[in-house]
């Protein structure tokens, strides 16, 4: 399905950044991984994405910083000349309340979970000119959702998705579709580091959704892969919600667990 195609995935080493990057692989695509800190874990999955039989490069760019971003689509030019997918995945924050925050974590979470999908989209427009492209990021149902100790990443996300329609609107001449994929608490490090207010370990039991279990990072993965395939061309400045009904549901249902 996009065999041929040229991806970059963000924040790509772990969690869903890697499930992303492995099922754009598994449809054929070259894969770009993008990490920030865990060089093993990027270099493991680039291995894990050879073995589908396509190529793939790790790229350390923090892109939280614009010249680091700048640096790594340098790399991408020069390695490849082209660019036919971006998911813009990479986001950061730690729980605090509102009270709590500092300016210093107000700008970090907020340069890249939101500003990097700007300044990331306009570099790889240039290397999506004359062929079209799709781009796709990924937020939480904390953007809409009031949800303990979130503010900061929820607000950011909020602006992802707004930015996400602009984005949509303007591009859509230059045949490039943009949209974002809101997913639930999902099963990762990090998920579950957010889910226990910052506190690692834990023995309380996580909530359960209507859909009978959490959802996973294949989950998101498989959807992203779809809004990056043809069939979803129509498909425009939407925010996707992946949740297993959880945005929908009452708290109490959410909470019952397997007596659902």
């Amino acid at each position: 399905m996009l065999k041929g195609k040229v991806a970059l995935v963000t924040g790509s080493s772990r969690g869903i950044g890697r499930a992303i990057a492995l099922k754009l692989a598994g449809e054929g695509a070259d894969v770009i991984v993008n990490f920030f800190r865990r060089r093993e874990s990027a270099e493991q999955t680039a291995k894990d994405i050879e073995k589908l039989g396509v190529t793939s490069k790790i790229i350390k760019a923090n892109v939280g910083d614009p010249e680091k971003i700048n640096e790594m689509f340098d790399i991408i030019t020069s390695s490849f000349g082209r660019l036919d997918i971006f998911i813009n995945n990479a986001a950061s924050g730690l729980p605090r309340s509102a009270l709590e925050l500092d300016t210093k974590a107000w700008q970090w979470t907020m340069d890249i979970n939101a500003r990097a999908l700007l300044l990331c989209t306009q570099r790889a427009v240039k290397l999506m000119e004359g062929r079209g492209g799709k781009v796709v990021a990924v937020s939480s149902l904390g953007s809409s959702l009031v949800l303990p100790g979130y503010v900061a990443i929820g607000v950011s996300k909020a602006t992802l998705e707004a930015l996400t329609r602009y984005l949509a609107i303007e591009l859509a001449p230059k045949n490039i579709c943009v949209n974002t994929v809101a997913a639930s608490l999902v099963p990762t490090e990090t998920g579950m580091l957010y889910a226990r207010g910052g506190q690692q370990g834990g023995d309380s039991p996580l909530p359960t959704t209507p859909a009978g279990r959490l959802v996973s990072a294949e989950d998101i993965a498989n959807v992203v892969a779809f809004l990056c395939c043809e069939e979803a061309f129509m498909i425009r400045g939407q925010t996707i919600v992946v949740d297993g009904g959880t945005s929908l549901a009452p708290f109490s249902l959410m909470n019952k667990g397997e007596d659902n």
